[in-house]
Parts: structure tokens; sequence; C-alpha cells
């Protein structure tokens, strides 16, 4: 019965607590009585309940001050006649409440009165629900206690670096990058390695579509090498299909966060903070271009967050008993210090992982059509389905394949500033200079062949009519 008085108390202390921060305001000494009547309704507006218990409330602080806010223990005004065993009934209901907790009051009474502790109708819901409830065992305060449990337990954290990654987006400031200036929302890409919260890459974008997701992971993998995993949200451009092939094709699976479970992702979002101190800071800079703004975020993030203490890695070195230095652990100092070995990938496999694929098929005219330019292939294509494939934040170089034909870059079609009665044709059909005719040169040659044929012919005859004249 103990840890049920002191979570009785604890309860009463922190009632009495919430009832002095509503108040608070109201016990300011010279406050115009107008005045303290308004900040009055005001405050039992804001809070959903009446003036009268507010009124309630500065009468108790009066009298007796924080004491006198705690609520009463009903133990003192018990009614006689509850059974004399009641202590021993209310042990036993606490009991069966920890084995199930979602077992309602009435359910516990009739346990209760089955097992023979108690006699039929004896005991009454409402007081043993009050009782429960000042025990700690009420079914709201159950259930306060089982959702904290589940979000705690969703913490976690890998031993080492580039087990997992998380990522996110985030709001950026706006800028005047538009058309004739017009200002326009910027986001924050950004990959963070779940162990040391070493920043592997984070950069400002004019747009959310996926492609900025798929350039973060992009520069993440070049600059550090394979991660085992990441961990995303369910967020459009984190469920695309393009990201997940991409990460595939290189071994790495993509794990998604429950939804509605914010608090999984806490390394990021605790991240995110340390953005909005340095979008304050950089507001100051009036900053008007995009390429300004991730400078001055780069700048940000190597010299101030990456060598800043982190109550995270804190936090973690402490739960696992390790003592740590007094000034703490940087991302950085995590990152450098950790006895995992980075697996850095060649980039160009690395590039072809993350390039876009779709079909096209050729023209008449030997091209091809993607985002309203025109591109030359080949003749020998024409009427054919090609695959083409791009970096989507530099789409201008495309590759063509086709089966039995090397890949090559398709070159884009120039539109001069007049009219060319003479179309210029795909560069493998255009006319090239010859040194000489190849139509004469055989000509001549065969000339030759027949001249020295005719040659050997009378040759042949002269020499078969000496041989005779001989006979």
């Amino acid at each position: 019965m103990n840890e049920a008085r002191n979570i009785a108390k604890k309860w009463q202390e922190d009632e009495a607590l919430r009832r002095f921060k509503l108040i608070s305001p109201l016990l300011q000494e010279g406050l115009d009585e107008a005045k303290r009547i308004q900040l009055r309704e005001h405050i039992a507006a804001e809070n959903g309940i009446s003036t009268r218990t507010l009124y309630r409330y500065e009468k108790y602080w009066r009298e007796n001050e924080f004491q006198g806010l705690k609520p009463c223990d009903r133990k003192k005004h018990r009614r006689q006649d509850l059974p004399e065993n009641f202590e021993e009934l209310l042990a036993q209901a606490i009991q069966l409440k920890r084995e199930v907790p979602k077992r309602s009051v009435m359910q516990i009474i009739a346990i209760l009165e089955l097992e023979r502790r108690v006699a039929p109708g004896v005991l009454k819901r409402s007081t043993l629900e009050r009782h429960l409830y000042q025990a700690g065992y009420g079914r709201k305060q159950l259930q306060m206690y089982c959702e904290a449990r589940e979000s705690s337990s969703k913490r976690f954290c890998k031993p080492h670096r580039m087990m997992l990654i998380q990522a996110d987006i985030k709001y950026g400031p706006k800028l005047p990058i538009g058309k004739n200036g017009a200002f326009v929302q910027t986001y924050l890409s950004s990959a963070i390695d779940d162990h040391s919260r070493y920043i592997l890459a984070s950069r400002f974008y004019d747009h959310q579509e996926e492609t900025i997701v798929e350039d973060t992971f992009h520069q993440a993998i070049d600059r550090f090498g394979r991660f085992d995993s990441c961990y995303v949200d369910n967020g459009s451009q984190y469920v695309a299909k393009q990201l997940r092939f991409s990460l595939a094709r290189l071994g790495i699976p993509v794990r998604f966060a429950p939804l509605r479970s914010g608090k999984s992702k806490g390394k990021v979002e605790r991240f995110h903070q340390v953005v909005d101190a340095f979008l304050r800071e950089v507001k100051l800079q009036k900053v008007k271009k995009l390429e300004e703004l991730n400078r001055y975020w780069e700048i940000f993030l190597e010299e101030y967050y990456h060598k800043l203490p982190h109550d995270g890695i804190k936090e973690y070195y402490e739960s696992l008993g390790v003592t740590i230095p007094p000034e703490g652990i940087s991302p950085m100092q995590e990152w450098s210090r950790d006895s995992r070995a980075l697996t850095y990938l060649d980039r160009d496999v690395v590039a072809e992982a993350f390039l876009h694929h779709e079909k096209r098929r050729v023209d008449k005219g030997a091209c091809i059509s993607f985002r309203g330019q025109r591109y030359e292939t080949k003749p020998s294509l024409i009427g054919f389905v090609v695959e083409i494939s791009y970096d989507p934040i530099a789409p201008e170089k495309i590759t063509v394949r086709y089966p039995g034909i090397v890949p090559f870059t398709a070159q884009p079609v120039k539109i001069g500033a007049f009219c060319d009665k003479m179309p210029t044709l795909p560069v493998s059909m255009q006319a090239q200079e010859a040194d000489s005719s190849r139509l004469l040169d055989a000509l001549e040659k065969k000339h030759k062949e027949s001249g020295q044929r005719k040659a050997d012919a009378i040759s042949y005859a002269d020499l078969m009519r000496e041989v005779r004249d001989n006979v």
C-alpha cells in the first residue's frame, strides 16, 4: 500500500501545481479588480473550467497557500459503512487491475464477490473507482501510462555509425527566386546518422518533389559510402518507387516509421529544432538566393552543429553506464572515433543506381521528345521504342539504350534563327566531304585490270604462233 500512497501523494502535488499555474496571473499585487475579472474569465474559457472554480482555488490559496490547493484526502472522510477489510479489498483490486489493465471496475467487483472476499452489493462502483484513481490506477491514468511506455519503448540508438540513416524534409524560408522576383517556398532535405547524429547530407531546394530526397541519399552515399538501412516516414517522397528501386540496387533496404509515430523519429525531429535556430539567424542576413542560403547552412553545420556537444549522445552512453567527458561529445567527435569502417562505393555505380528510366518512341526524324525538348538519336532506331536514362537533378544529359546498340548520349536538336529550306540531318546522316570519288577510283582500277588482261592475251597468242612456226 506504500506504493499506492506515494502515487496518490504525487498526484495531489501535481494537481496543486496545475491549480497554482491557473491562478498565478490572478495573484499579482496591485492588479485592477476589473482587469482581474476579465483575466479570470479569459483563463476559465481557455482551460474549459468555470470562473467559480477559479474563485474557489483563489480562496484555497489565501487560506493555506500551496497546501490549500491540494485535493482533499478522501480517506479522512471515509464513510463508516465501508467494509472493515476495505484496505485488503483495495489491494486486491489494484492487483486485478495490474494483471489486466483493461478490466473494468464492475468486473473487479464481480471477481471479488465471486471469491467471497466481499458480500454482493456491499462494494459500490463509484467508491472503488475513486480509490483506484487516488492510488494511481484509474482508467485514464493507466491509459496515459501505457501511451507513455509505448512512446518510450520506441526510442532506440544503433551502436555504430552507418547502421541506420534517418531522413526527413522541413520547410525553409521563402526566397525571391521566382518569376519577376516572386517569393518561392524552400524545403530542407536532410539525412542524419542514427548513432552519431552526424549530418551526411542536407540542402535547401526550391521544390519538394521526390527528386530532392533522391539527391540527398545520392550525396550521402557518394560522400560516406553504403549504409545498412534507412528509416523514413510515410511521406509521398519516401514511399516513391524510384527511391526504393535506387537504394535496392545498392543493397540498402528502406524502413518506414509507423503512422502517427513522430517520437520514433526523434533524432531527426530534434535536429529540426537546430534548423529553427539557423532560420532565425539567417533571416537577419536577408538572403536573396538559394545558393547563398545553402552556403550559410553548410557553414552552420560544419562550424556549429557538428562541433556542439549533443545531449542525445550523452543520454545514450549514460543509459549504458558509460562515463563521458564533462564537456560532452559532439556529433563530429562521435563520428570520427567510431571503430566501424566505411564502405565506399564506385561513383559510377552509385550514379547509375539513381538514374531515372523511361521509354520513348523514335519518330520519323530519328528524334525523341523529353520535357518539351527534342533529341537526336540514330536513323536505325526510327519507329522503335528505346529506353532513356537521366539524372533528375541534371536532366539535360540523356543516355539512349536499345538491344544490340552501344548506349549513347542523345544530342538536343538546335533551332536556328531562320527557316532552313534544307533541314539539317542528324549527325549520323549528314554528308561528309570525301578525298576522291570512290566510283571513279573503282572504274579506274577495273580499267587497269582489263588492260592487263588484254596485254596478257596478246602475249599468249604471239607465243603460240611462234611455237607453231618452229614445228
